[in-house]
C-alpha cells in the first residue's frame, strides 16, 4: 500500500509571521525616530526665527575678536572663528596624547606594582589606586593646578638655567624650534626612521619566532629611531634656528611656553586614569594562567624575562578593550580643562558662543569633534586588539 508524501506545515497568515512582524515593528521605530528628530528640528529653527537669531555656518569665516593664550598655530585675535575652532581641536589632542601616554606609563608600574611581592611597593600602589579613583577627577583638577601656583616662584624670581629654560607661576618656558630653509627633510626623516624601526622590530621578531634567537632590538631600534633624524640634521646643515626666552619686565617673552593650566590638566587627567589602568593591568596579569609563569621558569627565564616576554604579552589581549574606554575617558574629561583656564575645544567653544549666539552651531561642532576623537581612538585599539589575538586554528 503506497503511503502519501508528509505534508508541509501550513504557512502562517502573514500578520502571525515572526519576520513579517519583525520588519514591521523596525519600520515603526524609524518612522518614530525620523519624526520626532523633524519636529525638533523644525521647532527649532522657528523659535530661532522667532528670536531673530541667525543660523548657518558662515560665522566661521569671521574675524574672532579674542586672543587664545595657548596655540600650536599662529593665531591671533584678527583670525577666523574656523581658525579659533581648530586651535581648540589641537590643544585638546595635545592634552589626550600627552594625558594617554603619562597614564598609560604611571597605569602599568602602579598594576605591576601591586603584585610585587615587595610589601612596601604594593602597599604604596594600593594606596595610589585606593584614594585617586575615590576623589572626584574635578577636585583633582583644582588642587595640582592650586599646588603648582603656590608652588611655583613669580615670573621675575623664577628658575633659570642658563637663560635657556624659565619656570615661574606663567609656565616653563624652553628655546622654540624655529624652521629655515630645507629643515622639510629634517622632518621628513622622523616618519621615515619610525616606518623603519618597526620593520626592524618584525624582521627581530620573526627571527625570534623561527631560530629561537633574538636581536639587541631595544639598542638597534633607539638608534634607527634618533640616528637617522640626527644624521639628516647635520646633513643638511643644521636648518633650524632656536628662539630663546627673555626676561620681559612683567614676564618672560619668546620661545616656547607650557602653562602652568596645561601641566595641571595632563597631570590631574593622568594621574586619575592612572589609577583605573592599574587595576585593569593588575587583573589581565593575574587572569594569565599559572602555568605559563611556570613553564616560563622551568626554561630558565627569570622573573623580569618572564613578564616581559609570556606574562604581559598574554595579558595585553585582556588589558586592550577595557584600556580603550579609559583612553576616551580621558579624552572627553580634558573639557574640563576649562575649570583651571585651559583653551581647550570645549573653552574656546564657550568663548565663540557667547561671540556668536550660534549656540546649536558650535554645540554641534564641538560635539562632532569629540565624537570624531573618539571614534578614531576606538578604532586605533580595535586595530591593536586584532593584531594581538589569538588565532585560532
Amino acid at each position: 500500500m503506497a503511503q502519501s508524501a508528509p505534508r508541509a506545515p501550513a504557512r502562517p497568515a502573514f500578520w502571525n509571521d515572526p519576520r513579517v512582524r519583525s520588519v514591521f515593528y523596525q519600520l515603526i521605530a524609524i518612522g518614530v525616530v525620523i519624526a520626532v528628530g523633524a519636529y525638533l528640528i523644525q521647532n527649532t529653527v522657528t523659535n530661532l526665527q522667532r528670536l531673530g537669531v541667525s543660523t548657518g555656518f558662515g560665522f566661521l569665516g569671521r574675524p574672532s575678536g579674542f586672543d587664545v593664550s595657548q596655540s600650536l598655530i599662529p593665531y591671533s585675535s584678527a583670525s577666523t572663528f574656523g581658525r579659533a575652532f581648530l586651535v581648540g581641536l589641537l590643544n585638546t589632542g595635545l592634552v589626550a596624547i600627552c594625558g594617554i601616554v603619562l597614564a598609560t606609563i604611571i597605569g602599568f608600574l602602579v598594576g605591576i606594582g601591586r603584585l610585587s611581592h615587595n610589601w612596601l611597593v604594593a602597599r604604596l600602589s594600593g594606596t595610589y589606586v585606593e584614594i585617586l579613583r575615590n576623589i572626584p577627577i574635578l577636585l583633582q583638577l583644582i588642587f595640582v593646578y592650586t599646588v603648582l601656583v603656590l608652588v611655583l616662584p613669580g615670573p621675575r624670581d623664577g628658575f633659570n638655567l642658563a637663560d635657556t629654560v624659565f619656570l615661574n607661576t606663567s609656565g616653563l618656558f624652553i628655546p622654540r624650534v624655529i624652521p629655515l630653509d630645507g629643515a622639510g627633510l629634517f622632518f621628513l626623516s622622523i616618519p621615515v626612521a619610525i616606518v623603519g624601526a618597526w620593520l626592524f622590530a618584525r624582521v627581530a621578531r620573526k627571527r625570534r619566532e623561527a631560530t629561537g634567537h633574538g636581536l639587541p632590538t631595544l639598542w638597534i631600534t633607539l638608534a634607527i629611531l634618533f640616528g637617522l633624524p640626527i644624521l639628516v640634521l647635520f646633513g643638511t646643515g643644521i636648518p633650524l634656528e632656536l628662539e630663546y626666552t627673555t626676561i620681559g619686565r612683567f614676564r618672560p617673552q619668546g620661545g616656547f611656553n607650557l602653562q602652568p593650566e596645561f601641566v595641571a590638566l595632563v597631570l590631574g587627567l593622568s594621574i586619575y586614569t592612572a589609577s583605573y589602568i592599574a587595576e585593569i593591568v593588575r587583573s589581565g596579569i593575574l587572569a594569565v594562567s599559572k602555568g605559563q609563569t611556570e613553564a616560563a621558569s622551568a626554561l630558565g627565564l627569570d622573573r623580569k624575562q618572564t613578564l616581559r616576554l609570556v606574562v604581559v604579552p598574554q595579558a595585553l589581549r585582556i588589558i586592550v578593550p577595557p584600556l580603550t574606554s579609559q583612553y576616551l575617558n580621558l579624552t572627553k574629561n580634558s573639557s574640563l580643562g576649562v575649570a583651571v583656564g585651559y583653551p581647550d575645544l570645549f573653552g574656546i567653544a564657550g568663548t565663540i558662543n557667547n561671540q556668536t549666539g550660534q549656540a546649536v552651531e558650535v554645540i554641534a561642532i564641538t560635539m562632532s569633534v569629540y565624537l570624531a576623537l573618539s571614534l578614531l581612538t576606538s578604532a586605533f585599539m580595535n586595530w591593536y586588539n586584532a593584531r594581538i589575538a589569538l588565532v585560532e586554528r
